[in-house]
Parts: structure tokens; sequence; C-alpha cells
């Protein structure tokens, strides 16, 4: 079994990840590989982020949840080695093919790859109250 196949076998299925004839390639892209590779590093992307709350000294704690919300995005859009840093783990999860469809829009895909990550992030912010005790 080669790299691709081995990277593709590992991959969770996301059976509401439509590929559709008429989708633009971003968005095919985005269903074929990007959302498999989030639900793959999901663990990992949320252990990041609680790395980077307890780099911040926990600020993220004395806020109110409407805050932590935006909290996730802004750390994202504006801390670029942290964003950075999470890129490296989905695109390290890419086949030699995708990596090639990836760098002809990576600007259009990177936004759109940032945009899940935090999406996800948010979406499962009870995760870091956990944390709050023993911060």
């Amino acid at each position: 079994m080669d790299r691709t196949q081995k990277l593709q076998s590992i991959r969770p299925t996301i059976a509401s990840a439509k590929i559709m004839p008429n989708m633009s390639e971003d968005e095919r892209f985005q269903n074929e590989t990007l959302r498999p590779i989030l639900k793959l590093q999901n663990d990992l992307l949320l252990a990041s982020f609680q790395n980077y709350i307890k780099k911040m000294k926990n600020s993220f704690y004395e806020l109110k949840i409407e805050k932590r919300i935006d909290y996730i995005a802004k750390s994202i859009q504006k801390d670029i080695k942290f964003r950075n840093s999470l890129k490296g783990m989905i695109i390290g999860q890419f086949t030699v093919e995708e990596y090639d469809i990836y760098i002809k829009n990576s600007s259009a895909l990177n936004k759109r790859m940032m945009n899940m990550v935090v999406k996800r992030i948010q979406d499962q912010i009870q995760y870091f109250d956990k944390y709050e005790l023993v911060k």
C-alpha cells in the first residue's frame, strides 16, 4: 500500500459530503479532501487550540460565551504562526495529487480551510470547559 492509499484509508467517510457534477473544483476539494481530514484531525485541532489558550494565559476563560466564540475566530485569523501550524496539520494529510490541486488555488482553499477549522472549534466550544477548572 502506498502513501496515498494509506492516507485515504484512515480518513473517515462523511455521508453528508455530497459530490455533485456541477460543483466548483474548490467545493469538490472541500468535500472530498478537507472535510474528512478535518474530522480525522479533530482531536489534534482541539488540543492545539487548548494549548493556544494556555499560552495566552487562559484569558479565554475570563470571557462570556459570545466573546469566546469571537476569540476562536480572531485568534485563528490574526495569529499567523498559529494559523500556519493548523494549516500544516491539515496539509500534511494531503496526498501528492491533492497537494497539486491545493497549490493551484491555495489562497481560496486556505480561506475555506481556516473557516472550517474555526467553525469546527466553535461548534465544540464545550470541550474547553473541562480545562477551565484546572487552569
